[in-house]
């Protein structure tokens, strides 16, 4: 094994980091921390990682860098080999001084003991330490405490908007001029129907399709099956695929477990609440709940459902069903996850599909829908925001369309209505 390390990482240096797409998240390179980059598989982790690199060899040598992927299929390590990294590395640059050395562990989740070992590579060896990992255990309250509060952790997600934009050389800032707004709109489409998992950008719509339905499965067999030890994987997938179903609607443990009694699907209520973690916690599907200030009244009351790409929700499940206002509710939902704000759905006299907390406070009211023609609807969604401006006390709120914009002032009141890509880009 101590060969197979040594391979690894001397190809790493000579071959170097290839030249990539710059990401619109900032990760701090020197925290004193271990910085820790969890998400979806395929969001694009591996190149933050090497964007990171990128930034640090311009100004030490990319020697004092050890970058090990842990899916590499030379690799067959377990817990009591993590050590030999270190060995391997040190046969080949005995003089280092590793307390400068930078260690990048791309994957590492899948290695029983991990946290110990990277433990004692911070106390021990150097603080300037990376790794991620597919799956929200390496946020959960035992790896906090396994890590003593020495990490600091930050999600990675698809591509935004902005930086989809960039990534296809469309100037992102110029919303005006005839001939870039008609491109900009012209992406937003595409992003709208497609999703932006950065390896699907360049493909054409079937193979991007084939290869979203790829994530999906790697997903449901190795993040789900084999580490949560699920016996009946056609149950989970069938959950999965009745939660895309109902993207941005209410979704109901008690309605989809007799919807399964119904189709003859033996699983308890219990395994559904368990499979609705799960899905969590590998980065596919969130829900969020209506606002409450008690916490209990919050989990009893129905959930929303969403998924981490507008494409990938496409591509696995009922993609003729999904209308554009839903699909549009998708993307902003993912634009306030990306920006960590603490998302609800308010439902009292009426509804309102989004209210951001920040800091203990209700900030921002939104709906969304795909357009504001028919008038029962446009009366449905300025009454639904105006009673969570009401409610939390807002001046302003926001609804989100296909292409309207308006400004509109009811009382004191002010309803901004803008279309969803121009909302991705302006706020």
């Amino acid at each position: 094994m101590i060969e197979v390390l040594k391979t690894i990482i001397k190809d790493f240096h000579k071959k170097g980091v290839p030249e990539l797409f710059k990401r619109e998240i900032k990760i701090p390179i020197s925290t004193d921390k271990i910085i820790t980059l969890v998400g979806s598989r395929r969001a694009g982790k591996t190149y933050m990682l090497y964007n990171l690199i990128s930034d640090i060899i311009q100004k030490i040598s990319i020697e004092n860098i050890i970058y090990i992927n842990f899916e590499d299929e030379r690799l067959n390590l377990e817990k009591e080999d993590l050590g030999k990294i270190i060995d391997a590395y040190l046969e080949l640059y005995p003089e280092k001084d590793m307390s400068k050395i930078y260690l990048f562990f791309d994957e590492i989740q899948d290695i029983n003991g991990w946290e110990k070992f990277v433990r004692r590579m911070y106390d021990s060896v150097t603080k300037n330490i990376f790794i991620t990992g597919s799956s929200a255990r390496l946020l959960s309250k035992e790896i906090a405490t396994s890590l003593r509060g020495r990490t600091i952790s930050y999600e990675i997600y698809p591509l935004s908007f902005k930086e989809y934009l960039s990534y296809n050389s469309i100037d992102a800032k110029d919303i005006h001029s005839t001939q870039n707004k008609a491109k900009i709109k012209s992406a937003f489409n595409k992003f709208l129907m497609l999703g932006s998992y950065p390896e699907t950008l360049n493909m054409n719509e079937d193979i991007s399709i084939k290869t979203l339905q790829s994530y999906v499965d790697v997903m449901i067999y190795k993040d789900l099956v084999d580490r949560y030890k699920i016996k009946k994987p056609e149950t989970i997938k069938l959950f999965i695929k009745k939660c895309i179903t109902y993207l941005s609607k209410d979704f109901s443990i008690n309605k989809t477990y007799n919807e399964f009694k119904s189709m003859g699907v033996k699983i308890s209520k219990d395994t559904m609440y368990s499979y609705s973690k799960h899905v969590e916690d590998i980065f596919l599907i969130f829900f969020i709940n209506v606002f409450n200030p008690s916490l209990i009244l919050q989990e009893s009351y129905t959930k929303k459902a969403y998924c981490i790409d507008n494409g990938l929700a496409n591509s696995y499940s009922f993609k003729n069903s999904h209308d554009k206002g839903r699909l549009l509710e998708n993307l902003v939902f993912l634009e306030l996850k990306r920006k960590s704000n603490k998302i609800y759905f308010h439902k009292k006299k009426k509804e309102c599909d989004f209210i951001v907390q920040k800091s203990y406070k209700i900030v921002q009211a939104i709906q969304v829908t795909q357009n504001l023609e028919n008038t029962n609807t446009k009366k449905r969604e300025i009454d639904g925001l105006l009673d969570a401006l009401d409610t939390y006390k807002l001046k302003q709120g926001f609804i989100l369309t296909g292409n309207e914009e308006e400004e509109i002032k009811v009382g004191d009141k002010i309803i901004i209505i803008c279309p969803v890509w121009k909302w991705l880009l302006k706020y």
